[in-house]
């Protein structure tokens, strides 16, 4: 059972940076693939980007040239480095993870590609 904890979030201005980490324990971290989604206010969640276990990236329009994923297998961690940040990056941003040797990573952006899941990180930009 792989277990997820987010963490880097907080207030920050408009046009300022945050970097989130998602902590994996419990399973082999160079098997998964992780992606990043968030949950604004009264919004479905939505995903932000992920990456794959070779280091393939994927990015939501919203997040390309302003977002940056990253991995550290040997410290079973996971970055989302988010520059820029605008008032309608405010949300709960969550970290999702899934073995893909058998299946494959096809499907990334999906929310049912994952099956674990951390319980969230709030991050919230002042205008």
């Amino acid at each position: 059972q792989v277990q997820l904890v987010e963490s880097g979030g907080g207030l920050v201005q408009a046009g300022g940076s945050l970097r989130l980490s998602c902590a994996a324990s419990g399973g082999t971290f160079s098997r998964l693939a992780v992606g990043w989604f968030r949950q604004a206010p009264g919004k479905e969640r939505e995903f932000v980007s992920a990456i794959s276990r070779s280091g393939e990236k994927y990015y939501a329009d919203s997040a390309e040239g302003r977002f940056t994923i990253t991995r550290d297998n040997a410290k079973k961690m996971t970055f989302l480095q988010m520059d820029d940040l605008i008032s309608e990056d405010t949300a709960v941003y969550f970290c999702a993870a899934v073995h893909t040797i058998l299946t494959g990573f096809t499907r990334p952006r999906s929310m049912d590609m994952y099956n674990y899941w951390g319980q969230g990180t709030q991050v919230t930009v002042s205008s």
